[in-house]
């Protein structure tokens, strides 16, 4: 006996691809409103809900021999086949229903068990005895001697990094990298000790990081009673431009007002090459040397002019070899009054 409900094999195997991939087979209209009874949101025209169109195959496919039974028993007429139907479609979304309910009873237990995952994995309790999401903060390594140390571009004067014992090894390491990037043998016998070497002249060209204020001082700064202005003029000087990594040197003028204190000569001399010896821009340089003849007599004035040459400007980009760059902070009556500026300034002319 046929049945509407008989299904080919081939066409068997087409609507079992289609159901697989969630397509609605049996109207090409869906329809997306309110929940209904079963909590399923979306529904097909004809009934089938998302779950029950993947049970499309398996549900109305009605062997032969079922039907030729229902027709002997006198149960295959229109009107029974119809309530057929209708209990197949029932049957269809309570499975729906319970599926979904199954899954909510699921969810609920583990979060009332406490069981969570978050976004990276990690299993975290929030309030209420539930589960959450929560991050794990970065941790952060403060290494000895670098606690007050920003990036080496501020007025501290105490910093400490590691010992030169210590640094050698992984700045070679970096210099052999860097001889190899450019194509060179690194074991020639030019370049076999140039990476050590270049390590050693670079914490040479930057040992300003290791030494302080106090240090520089040594104690000398005495009780005197003088008030004039004095001067030391054209300190050599020799540093490291921070952009390029290549010198830029000159000559720095130094002059203070005393306060009834004053400062070893030498030790001005010493300032100059506690900060010059770092990696460096020659206005943040002028101004370091200023803020710390003031920190070590508390005179009544300050002044520092630069006079320098880059060798950033000399033997890259412009090139311009007659180029000098001045820099000039003045502070306290340098500042206020004309005419000690002035004096300044000419006694630094003076040759």
């Amino acid at each position: 006996m046929s049945s509407k409900f008989e299904i080919s094999d081939d066409a068997d195997e087409l609507n079992q691809e289609i159901d697989d991939t969630n397509f609605p087979t049996r109207s090409n209209s869906i329809s997306f409103g309110v929940a209904n009874g079963n909590g399923s949101t979306g529904s097909l025209n004809n009934g089938y809900g998302p779950f029950a169109n993947r049970r499309r195959s398996s549900s109305i496919r009605r062997t032969e021999s079922e039907m030729t039974e229902e027709g002997e028993n006198g149960e295959g007429g229109t009107e029974n086949g119809d309530l057929s139907h209708q209990q197949q479609h029932q049957q269809q979304q309570q499975d729906a229903a319970m599926t979904l309910d199954s899954s909510h009873q699921r969810n609920n237990e583990n979060g009332e068990n406490g069981s969570g995952t978050g976004a990276n994995g990690s299993s975290v309790i929030a309030p209420g005895g539930l589960n959450r999401a929560r991050p794990t903060p970065i941790r952060t390594i403060s290494l000895s001697g670098h606690e007050k140390c920003t990036f080496h571009h501020d007025l501290e004067l105490d910093h400490k990094p590691s010992t030169r014992e210590d640094l050698l090894p992984l700045m070679s390491k970096s210099y052999r990298m860097l001889l190899s990037s450019l194509g060179e043998d690194t074991e020639r016998q030019g370049l076999l000790k140039t990476p050590e070497r270049a390590a050693k002249a670079m914490l040479f060209f930057t040992k300003g990081y290791d030494q302080s204020l106090e240090e520089a001082l040594n104690g000398a700064v005495f009780d005197e009673d003088h008030d004039e202005m004095v001067v030391v003029k054209d300190i050599e000087m020799f540093s490291m431009c921070e952009h390029h990594l290549v010198p830029f040197y000159g000559k720095v003028s130094i002059g203070y007002l005393p306060c009834k204190k004053i400062l070893g000569l030498s030790k001005l001399a010493r300032i100059v090459e506690i900060f010059s010896r770092r990696l460096q821009v020659q206005e943040r340089l002028t101004k370091q040397i200023a803020v710390a003849v003031t920190q070590a007599v508390q005179p009544a004035g300050v002044a520092v002019i630069i006079e320098g040459v880059h060798m950033c400007m000399v033997m890259r980009g412009v090139q311009k070899i007659n180029s000098k760059t001045v820099t000039s902070t003045m502070l306290g009556v340098f500042r206020d009054d004309p005419k000690t500026r002035e004096e300044f300034l000419t006694l630094c002319n003076n040759k």
